[in-house]
């Protein structure tokens, strides 16, 4: 892999480089992130899903930038687990291959929210009938999957789905990923719709707060999560929100989360949290 700036979305762990060298076999997550590019279906979904949260509930968005965001943070996020050699069961357990595993994460961050066409309230429970519709559509056009793949793969995807909402208890590594990835769409662009609409909700103004999340290789922990805020509001987002998801995913003991104010003037109420 070439050098690259650290400064760059791709080094800084906030973009998933289908051409770079990863740790897993990537072949079949690359091709089916193409196909996801490529189906009308799931790109309407993508779009439908966001009126309820935003243009209704002036609340934070859920649309196409959403899910592009979490589905790069989570494969970005997997890519630096795999390098520290964390081991993932989702796959595994079903008989599936190393390279599902990735397929498994990517295909659950990009249908997680899709329940939003019905309802913001209890969506993860609206996505899992209208994601195992998509799946056994989108699946049974990829060739390499015969009909018992295609369920157990399903079946994890849907897990992962359901998982990243914090009534749900993650079994599997995969789905601890999907969840986290899910908080670490933080930053300030996430609330600027519903905010120009006079959207103050906490979470949107404590979005607003945040002004870079980065992912990289940790010292005294796998991963390391950096994040940059410009006023202590951004604390909502850090310790209610990312603190939530990262309880209980699993990946407890592999990320550590650091969190800076970088606001220069007066007083400043937080200047870092570390989790």
């Amino acid at each position: 892999m070439s050098e690259q700036d650290p400064d760059d979305d791709t080094a800084a762990g906030r973009v998933y480089d289908p051409d770079a060298d990863h740790p897993f076999p990537d072949e079949r997550v690359n091709d089916v992130l193409d196909r996801i590019e490529d189906d009308p279906e799931i790109q309407a979904l993508l779009a439908a899903q966001n009126v309820n949260p935003v243009a209704r509930k002036r609340y934070n968005d859920h649309g196409p930038k959403h899910i592009s965001i979490v589905r790069n943070r989570a494969l970005c996020l997997y890519d630096l687990l795999k390098r520290g050699s964390v081991p993932f069961n989702g796959a595994a357990d079903q008989g599936l291959a190393e390279a599902d595993e990735a397929v498994i994460i990517a295909l659950a961050a990009t249908l997680h929210d899709i329940g939003h066409i019905v309802h913001r309230d209890d969506h993860p429970y609206y996505s899992i009938p209208l994601a195992a519709d998509v799946l056994d559509r989108f699946l049974s056009e990829i060739p390499y999957y015969d009909i018992e793949q295609r369920v157990r793969l399903k079946g994890e995807v849907l897990h992962a789905i359901l998982s990243h909402d914090t009534e749900e208890e993650p079994l599997t590594t995969e789905a601890g990923v999907v969840r986290v990835a899910d908080a670490l769409d933080m930053e300030r662009g996430r609330s600027r719709i519903p905010y120009e609409h006079g959207g103050r909700g906490i979470n949107t103004v404590s979005s607003q707060s945040i002004e870079t999340v980065r992912l990289k290789e940790g010292v005294d922990s796998v991963v390391l999560v950096e994040i940059e805020m410009n006023n202590a509001a951004g604390v909502y987002q850090v310790d209610n929100l990312l603190k939530a998801k990262l309880n209980g995913s699993g990946l407890e003991d592999d990320i550590r989360i650091v969190a800076v104010n970088t606001h220069k003037e007066g007083d400043r109420i937080v200047e870092r949290i570390e989790l």
